[in-house]
């Protein structure tokens, strides 16, 4: 009886991590907006990452979290490095890809509460007077990982997050451009 118990122990044990390891081992999360601003306006919010802290959902969830910056101010090679809570972690934002007016791409190196990296790439796409924007972040799927995504949807959990932020840089270009120039 006991030997009975040991062998479906062990072969559900076993069927648990054939399922974690036939899990993906990438992810990717999209998602686009269109936004009633030139795509140098959009561009800028992107490519200078000291404008994040306005529209990043993620420095919401933490408005107290130690930054710091480094090398340009924008484009190809600035840095942003944070540490905040547990909501927030501790990690570092590179920009390693900068075309004006057209794409952003950035590395994101985490350090808390995992060690792992991911890249983001911003794509815009001048619509008349308007601009469309697509947000990508991808990256690996460690074995944690894995387990993780087997009960929670990265789309669902990164998507929102994007979702929120692509909506909050919407609201500021957007104001911005219906501001009278100054003089």
């Amino acid at each position: 009886m006991m030997q009975k118990v040991l062998i479906g122990l062990i072969a559900t044990i076993g069927s648990f991590l054939a399922l974690i390891l036939l899990q993906p081992s990438e992810y990717r999360v999209s998602r686009t907006t269109v936004m009633s601003a030139p795509a140098p306006d959009v561009f800028a919010q992107i490519d200078d990452l000291r404008r994040w802290q306005a529209w990043s959902p993620w420095a919401k969830r933490d408005p107290k979290a130690k930054v710091s910056f480094d090398g340009p101010a924008s484009g190809k090679g600035a840095m942003f490095a944070w540490s905040g809570n547990n909501e927030v972690g501790e990690g570092r934002m590179t920009l390693t890809e900068s075309q004006s007016g057209e794409h952003v791409k950035i590395k994101t190196d985490f350090v808390k509460p995992f060690v792992g990296t991911s890249y983001s790439d911003f794509s815009l796409k001048p619509e008349g007077g308007a601009t469309s924007v697509s947000w990508t972040i991808s990256g690996q799927n460690d074995f944690i990982a894995k387990v993780i995504c087997m009960f929670v949807s990265m789309d669902k959990v990164l998507g929102g997050e994007m979702d929120k932020g692509l909506a909050s840089m919407k609201q500021l270009v957007e104001a911005d451009t219906k501001r009278p120039a100054q003089k």
